[in-house]
């Protein structure tokens, strides 16, 4: 172990070694594929921000990936910050450019990039995922769910950034909150992060490709049920808090053609409510969906 007063280097943790961009460029920048750069930087605040910002400036087409050895000022949904150790996990972004896909079908991306990520992690790491709806990726930790990833979309220049998340080899000490966990803690039968972001981009690249044809609708893509299928919120009694104050309970039944969360309430009718209209989604009783 590297002394606590030692100055910090790339291989001071060698049980968490640097990702290797020439081979994650040689796997994964094709003439043919989806991905046409990618870059790796040691540390940033949140490349969710510093690619939108070169997206916003023309200097990121679609298809650009930037990904963080560390992330110091990580994002959330509405604003909500977060850290990890270096190379604890995965954190990146990617550009996409929908082109002449129906705006109002964009909000299906980050949903999309959801199960891409579910789907690629449980091939690549063995380890069965789930989502809870809108954006968090879920594993089983000692039998309990715990969120071991999220997903942020955001409009920029022509297109949409997708940033993600993902806690790989997190220790139980390093734990931001209890309900909080990682793929090697859930089981994983593979940690190496190179392995992983290869999987989870190739899925996402297969995933998006689908959807573009179908035109970017969920249903034809069978991204909605792909979707529905791998949600754990669905069949639960839930709490969504909304903006104001005020909230609306009831069973999740369905994820509908826009992407939203249906509520069947006790007044016997069927609600949506949208990611943008959320600003927590809880048990009843208060615990993790």
């Amino acid at each position: 172990m590297t002394p606590p007063d030692a100055p910090h280097n790339r291989w001071s943790d060698l049980d968490r070694p640097p990702l290797n961009v020439t081979a994650l460029r040689r796997g994964l920048l094709r003439p043919d594929a989806l991905w046409t750069s990618l870059e790796i930087v040691e540390s940033t605040g949140s490349t969710n921000t510093d690619l939108a910002g070169r997206a916003r400036a023309g200097a990121a087409g679609e298809g650009a990936v930037l990904v963080a050895e560390e992330q110091t000022a990580g994002r959330g949904r509405l604003e909500r910050t977060w850290t990890a150790p270096p190379r604890s996990g995965l954190f990146f972004s990617v550009h996409l450019e929908p082109g002449d896909i129906p705006v109002e079908r964009w909000g299906w991306v980050p949903l999309l990039a959801g199960v891409a990520a579910a789907t690629g992690l449980a091939k690549s790491a063995g380890v069965d995922m789930s989502l809870k709806w809108p954006n968090d990726l879920l594993v089983a930790v000692e039998g309990e769910e715990r969120k071991t990833g999220g997903i942020l979309g955001e409009f920029a220049g022509d297109g949409i950034v997708v940033g993600l998340g993902i806690n790989v080899s997190l220790r139980a000490d390093e734990l931001p909150a209890p309900t909080a966990g990682s793929l090697a803690l859930a089981g994983a039968v593979s940690t190496d992060r190179e392995t992983l972001l290869r999987a989870v981009l190739r899925s996402l690249e297969d995933w998006y490709g689908r959807w573009k044809a179908a035109d970017g609708d969920a249903a034809a893509s069978g991204l909605q049920a792909a979707y529905a299928a791998g949600c754990a919120t669905l069949d639960r009694t839930v709490r969504a808090e909304l903006p104001g104050g005020t909230s609306l309970v009831g069973e999740a039944v369905a994820i509908d053609g826009d992407g939203r969360l249906v509520l069947s309430t006790e007044d016997g009718l069927q609600r949506p409510v949208s990611a943008g209209d959320v600003v927590h989604l809880r048990g009843a009783a208060g615990g993790l969906t």
